[in-house]
């Protein structure tokens, strides 16, 4: 799962003017700014934009980004002022489902001069090495990992805090294809509607359902884990799951789950090109501040062979023990 959630937490500023604006002039602009987004009056925020914002940002544009934010994130719940550095008034903006720096610049007409939405880093949150609930697979056929491990070689997802020990995994047949005939529908993908399950006992902490799945070989920018569900454990670890096939979550956000309960069905949604499980444990439930946490399996089969508590790696074909 390529460049998750980047797609849309983009820098859409032109050149900074140099007002000297006092600071409740600002914050006036800025609080404009939350209660039109939380309306959905995109329009009217692109109205606030100076002549060269919306040059640089027009207003397709700004109304495709805030839908994505919104989408993403959620309607704004508390705003609270950081700074003022570089010409921008910086908020620590808490979202429905996430906290980001909410980043506004104004000009001397109280326009809005720039503009740009990036995660808020916290340095207060746990540090984890690697999980320590027990985590079972959360499929019951053998999967092949796809993309896994420490190295760049092994896993791109490496690059990213919050995926850095994530995994891509697909079913292939003996010939070491994920499709029948020529791919060209999800159904001809063997992973496409298999039953996904919980790992372990937690909490249902965010469900997001409702995304088209894509056609084989296309992309989903907009919404990049597509349908998700994220589980906290009594032990603070969020599992991620992506990806999930539109309309077959079975969980609700809030709901307490069981080891092995029935989470829905693979699917391929979201920034996919082919019906896959992208997995991976987090140290937060909002994987733009989240650090990556190593995840270990229980006990499995690794290429036939049983290992317990073990980590796979590209390449590798696993399946639960004893299944």
């Amino acid at each position: 799962m390529r460049n998750l959630l980047l797609c849309i937490i983009s820098l859409f500023a032109n050149q900074i003017l140099s007002a000297q604006n006092s600071q409740t002039q600002n914050q006036q602009v800025a609080a404009r700014f939350e209660m039109l987004y939380n309306a959905g009056r995109y329009d009217s925020i692109f109205a606030l934009f100076t002549a060269q914002m919306k040059q640089a940002l027009p207003a397709d544009k700004t109304v495709a980004f805030l839908q994505g934010l919104n989408k993403q994130a959620g309607t704004i719940q508390s705003r609270e002022f950081v700074r003022h550095r570089a010409g921008f008034d910086e908020y620590k903006t808490r979202f429905e489902k996430a906290l980001f720096s909410l980043n506004i610049a104004v000009d001397d007409s109280s326009r809005i001069s720039g503009l740009l939405v990036r995660p808020f880093t916290e340095s207060s949150l746990p540090k984890m090495k690697r999980n320590l609930s027990p985590l079972a697979l959360p499929f019951k056929e053998e999967w092949t990992v796809v993309w896994g491990g420490d190295t760049k070689e092994q896993n791109y997802h490496v690059e990213s805090p919050a995926q850095q020990h994530a995994f891509d995994l697909v079913i292939k047949d003996s010939a070491g294809k994920s499709h029948r005939n020529k791919g060209a529908s999800n159904a001809d993908y063997y992973a496409f509607g298999k039953p996904l399950y919980a790992p372990a006992d937690g909490e249902v902490v965010q469900v997001v359902d409702g995304i088209p799945d894509n056609t084989p070989g296309t992309l989903n920018p907009i919404y990049v884990p597509g349908n998700t569900v994220i589980i906290k454990t009594a032990r603070e670890e969020y599992l991620f799951f992506a990806h999930f096939q539109q309309h077959t979550i079975k969980v609700r956000q809030g709901q307490k789950v069981k080891a092995e309960q029935l989470l829905g069905l693979c699917g391929n949604s979201g920034n996919s090109s082919e019906p896959h499980l992208h997995f991976h444990v987090q140290n937060t439930a909002d994987m733009n501040v989240a650090t990556g946490v190593k995840c270990y399996f229980n006990k499995l089969l690794v290429n036939g062979t049983v290992k317990e508590d073990y980590s796979p790696i590209q390449g590798e074909r696993i399946k639960l023990a004893g299944k």
